[in-house]
C-alpha cells in the first residue's frame, strides 16, 4: 500500500462521516427537545406546506366556532325578547276577547282599551330596545346579516329577523261582506236566470249566482270558480277553499266565514205578519222554502216551513225551523233574540228563501196584502201582493268572509261582487289587502273587538314564526359548531401526524446517531494514527 503523511484520506473520510452523524444527531436532539419533526422547510418542504395549510384551517375553524357562539348569544337575546312580546300579545288577546262581550259597559271597554294601549307600548319598547353590542335585533333592521362560521370564504349563515314593533305586527285583511236583498213581489216560482236572478225583475243581476267564468283568486291562487251548474254564491265555500289550499296555508292566509241574520222587527204570531187592505183578501198561510249553502239554483229547496194560524209565537216558528233543518241535515239554526227571529248557519253558508203567500190575493176591492218580511229577516221590507199569480217573494243573505294573511296579498275576482250584492269585497279586484297593525286595535264595541281578535291572532302567528325561525337558525349554528369541533380535532390530528415528532421513532434514531458518533470518534482516533506507520520506514 502507499503511505503518505501530507493527506490522511482515511481520517478525512472518517471525519466527514462524523460530521454527518453529528448533524443528524443534533437534528434528532432538537426534534426531541421541541417535539417537532419539521424544524424548517428543508426538513420536509411538501410536509411543511400541507401542515401550514392544515394549521390555517384549524385556526379558521376555531375562530368560526367563536363566531357561532357570538351569534347564538345574540339570537338567544332576540328569542327571549320575542317571547316577552308573545306574552304581552297573549294578555292583549285575553282583554280583546273580554271586550268582545257585550255585557261590558262603555266604561269597562274604555278601561280595557287603556290596558291594551299600555301593553302595546310595552311591546314597542321591547322591540326598540332589544340589542346585542349596540346592534338592534327586533326593530326590522337586523336583515340579511351573516355569521361566518367556516375557515373559507363565503361559509356563512344568513340571518334576518322581521320587525316585531307594533306597527309591523298585525294582519292583512280583506273583507267580503255578503249583502242582503229581496226582489219584491214576483211571479217566479223558483230561482233561474230568466226570473229571479238576472231577469228584468231579478235580484240585481247575477251577482248572487256563481256561473261559469266567475272566479275569486287570492294571491294568484284560484280558490273559487263557477261551472255550467249555476249555484248560489257562498261564503263558506270560499272560506273552505282558501283554508284547504296548502299553498295559501303555508303563507299564513286563512279565511273565516259567518252568516247571522237578525230580523229587523219583533214577531208575535201569524196574524202579526201581514195586513189586509180589504175584506176580500185572505191569507191562509205563508210557506218559506229554504236553500242553504252553495246549492244549485235549480235544485229543490232543502226544507220548507209553513207559517199559519197554528204559529202562535216566535218560539213555535223557531222550533219548526230547527226541526225541519235537522231532518234535512242542513246546518242552520234558529233562535229567539230580543223577541226577534235569529238565523245562523254553522259555517257561514248562504241563506236563500222563497216565500209563497197562500190565500185569496186580488185587488178587486183595491189595495192588497202586505206582508212584513222584516219580522222574519234582516234587511227585508214590507211587500204588498195584489194578485194570486204574483205571490212569490225571494230573499238572499250571503254570509261574510274575512280573509287574513301574515303578509300582503292581492285579491282578484269577477262575477261575485257588485253594488250591494254578492260578496261585496272591500277592495277592488286586483288590489292588495289592507294592513291592520296593533295600533289599529280598538275594543270599544263588539265589531271592532272581534276584528281585533283576528289582528292579534295573526300578530301572534308572526311572533311565533319569528321565534321558530330564530330557533331554527340557532339549531343550525349549534349543529355546525358541533361538526366543526370534530373537524378541528381531525384537522389538528392530521397536522400533528405531519409536523410533530414520533418520540419512539426519533429516540431510536437519536440512539443510533449517538452510537455512530461514539464509533466515529473512536475510528477517527485510529485513522489519525495511520501516518505513524511511515516512521517505521524511516528507522
Amino acid at each position: 500500500m502507499a503511505l503518505r503523511i501530507n493527506f490522511n484520506y482515511e481520517a478525512a473520510v472518517t471525519h466527514t462521516a462524523l460530521k454527518t452523524n453529528e448533524r443528524l444527531m443534533n437534528k434528532s436532539l432538537l426534534r426531541l427537545s421541541t417535539g417537532l419533526r419539521i424544524l424548517n422547510a428543508a426538513d420536509d418542504s411538501a410536509g411543511q406546506f400541507i401542515a401550514d395549510q392544515l394549521a390555517i384551517v384549524s385556526a379558521g375553524l376555531d375562530q368560526g366556532n367563536r363566531n357561532i357562539q357570538t351569534g347564538i348569544s345574540a339570537l338567544q337575546i332576540a328569542e327571549n325578547s320575542a317571547g316577552q312580546i308573545y306574552n304581552k300579545l297573549k294578555e292583549i288577546y285575553v282583554r280583546a276577547e273580554r271586550a268582545a262581550n257585550d255585557i261590558n259597559d262603555p266604561n269597562a271597554r274604555a278601561a280595557l282599551q287603556r290596558e291594551i294601549d299600555n301593553l302595546i307600548d310595552a311591546i314597542k319598547k321591547i322591540g326598540t330596545d332589544t340589542e346585542y353590542n349596540g346592534i338592534k335585533l327586533l326593530d326590522g333592521t337586523f336583515v340579511s346579516k351573516k355569521i361566518h362560521y367556516g375557515a373559507r370564504k363565503d361559509q356563512t349563515v344568513d340571518i334576518s329577523i322581521d320587525s316585531l314593533l307594533p306597527k309591523d305586527l298585525g294582519a292583512y285583511l280583506v273583507q267580503a261582506q255578503g249583502a242582503r236583498v229581496d226582489d219584491g213581489a214576483n211571479s217566479n216560482a223558483g230561482w233561474n236566470e230568466s226570473g229571479v236572478i238576472g231577469g228584468a225583475s231579478g235580484i240585481l243581476g247575477t251577482d248572487w249566482a256563481l256561473e261559469n267564468g266567475d272566479y275569486v283568486d287570492v294571491r294568484g291562487v284560484r280558490v273559487y270558480s263557477g261551472s255550467t251548474t249555476v249555484t248560489f254564491v257562498d261564503a263558506k265555500t270560499l272560506a273552505d277553499n282558501i283554508n284547504n289550499n296548502e299553498a295559501l296555508r303555508s303563507l299564513g292566509v286563512e279565511a273565516i266565514a259567518k252568516n247571522d241574520n237578525l230580523a229587523d222587527a219583533t214577531f208575535a204570531n201569524f196574524s202579526d205578519l201581514y195586513d189586509l187592505s180589504t175584506n176580500t183578501q185572505t191569507v191562509t198561510s205563508i210557506t218559506l222554502d229554504f236553500w242553504v249553502g252553495n246549492m244549485a239554483i235549480t235544485a229543490a229547496a232543502a226544507f220548507s216551513v209553513t207559517i199559519d194560524s197554528n204559529t202562535t209565537s216566535l218560539n213555535e216558528l223557531v222550533t219548526d225551523i230547527n226541526t225541519q233543518a235537522s231532518n234535512a241535515g242542513v246546518d242552520i239554526r234558529a233562535k229567539v233574540v230580543n223577541d226577534r227571529l235569529y238565523l245562523e248557519t254553522g259555517g257561514g253558508e248562504t241563506i236563500a228563501v222563497r216565500a209563497t203567500v197562500n190565500g185569496t190575493l186580488n185587488d178587486t176591492g183595491g189595495g192588497g196584502v202586505t206582508v212584513y218580511f222584516d219580522k222574519l229577516f234582516e234587511g227585508a221590507g214590507a211587500v204588498t201582493f195584489t194578485s194570486s199569480t204574483v205571490n212569490k217573494w225571494h230573499y238572499v243573505d250571503v254570509g261574510s268572509v274575512d280573509i287574513a294573511g301574515l303578509d300582503t296579498y292581492t285579491v282578484d275576482y269577477s262575477g261575485v261582487s257588485g253594488s250591494n250584492s254578492g260578496l261585496n269585497f272591500n277592495v277592488a279586484t286586483g288590489s292588495a289587502a289592507s294592513a291592520k297593525n296593533l295600533n289599529a286595535i280598538n275594543v270599544l264595541n263588539n265589531q271592532s273587538a272581534e276584528e281585533a281578535l283576528l289582528i292579534l291572532k295573526k300578530a301572534i302567528q308572526r311572533v311565533d314564526t319569528v321565534r321558530s325561525e330564530i330557533g331554527a337558525v340557532m339549531n343550525n349554528l349549534q349543529a355546525i359548531y358541533d361538526a366543526q369541533k370534530v373537524a378541528k380535532d381531525n384537522t389538528d390530528q392530521a397536522e400533528n401526524v405531519i409536523r410533530n415528532v414520533d418520540f419512539a421513532k426519533e429516540m431510536m434514531n437519536f440512539t443510533t446517531m449517538q452510537i455512530r458518533m461514539q464509533s466515529g470518534v473512536a475510528m477517527l482516533g485510529q485513522a489519525n494514527t495511520l501516518p505513524q506507520l511511515v516512521l517505521q520506514l524511516l528507522r
